[in-house]
């Protein structure tokens, strides 16, 4: 059983509580973080740029941790790309918020990623990998996403993504989302296969301009 299953048995919803904040200066511009803890002791992010209280339209992207993109620099997916045209977006910006999200694996967890990625390798597509593992397609909430930014009292925001179902999740949970912003990267020989099928069977738009 998911952690999002119990979740929606017992009724208790994914907080996210600020902890701390200090200054950090970037290559790509000069920000504030700030690290929040949900109930299951995850840490999450936030990248603060400027002052975003109250502030209408905020540039936001709302990345979910992705430790072979992120940090390894795997081509198997367009995450660290993504994050990279993000953050340098971000850092122009008067204000902006880059949440990072501690939701590995669109929620699996890191093990069981490489355990998709050891189906992938056979042939499996990354929908039919979590479903070969017991999983549904993605486990992600965005309840902890919706308490930072209300934490940090942002008016309304501009999401960057390709995904609708983040806009969904952020409206649900009660953040206005002024309009989703294209998210969009080259693929690659390894993530071909891997954006078509966010394409086709996720529901990510592709092929907008930014």
């Amino acid at each position: 059983m998911d952690a999002q299953e119990v979740d929606e048995k017992t009724g208790e919803r994914e907080r996210a509580e600020f902890v701390a904040k200090a200054k950090l200066p970037t290559q790509f511009g000069d920000f504030e973080i700030y690290a929040f803890e949900d109930r299951k002791m995850k840490t999450h992010l936030a990248l603060v740029r400027g002052d975003v209280k109250d502030a209408q339209e905020v540039p936001v992207r709302l990345h979910s941790r992705c430790l072979t993109g992120d940090a390894l620099g795997s081509m198997r997916c367009d995450c660290r790309e993504q994050y990279e045209k993000a953050i340098k977006y971000l850092g122009k910006q008067e204000k902006g918020v880059l949440l990072y999200m501690n939701q590995e694996g669109r929620g699996i967890g890191l093990a069981n990623k490489i355990r998709a990625y050891e189906l992938q390798d056979k042939g499996l597509d990354t929908v039919q990998a979590n479903h070969q593992l017991g999983f549904a397609d993605d486990l992600r909430s965005y309840e902890s996403a919706a308490d930072m930014l209300k934490y940090l009292q942002v008016g309304s925001v501009v999401l960057l993504s390709n995904n609708p179902k983040k806009v969904q999740g952020l409206q649900k949970e009660g953040i206005e989302v002024a309009k989703r912003m294209p998210l969009q990267i080259d693929g690659n020989e390894h993530d071909a296969n891997y954006l078509k099928t966010k394409k086709e069977k996720m529901g990510h738009i592709l092929d907008e301009q930014d």
